[in-house]
């Protein structure tokens, strides 16, 4: 049951973040969902490190920021790829 609500809870925050940082993205509703769940592992340990609350708001906030970090670098190293021949 833990997985099922890390993905969906991962949906929502990749969705949150493709809303912040709107754009034509590669890779459709799976990717959003995996750089959901990577970002909001991100921003966990993120704020885990700034020593700010991990609980309540404080996750989302620092889940939704650790999708924006991710979502950044991915479009900063797939999106310039040229399509393959």
């Amino acid at each position: 049951m833990e997985i099922i609500g890390l993905i969906i809870f991962g949906g929502i925050v990749g969705a949150l973040g493709k809303l912040i940082m709107p754009g034509k993205d590669p890779g459709g509703c799976i990717v959003t969902i995996i750089l959901g769940i990577l970002g909001s592992v991100l921003g966990g340990y993120l704020f885990r490190w700034l020593n700010i609350g991990g609980e309540g708001l404080a996750r989302w906030l620092g889940a939704v920021l650790g999708v924006v970090i991710l979502l950044a670098l991915y479009r900063m190293f797939v999106a310039r790829r040229p399509p393959p021949a």
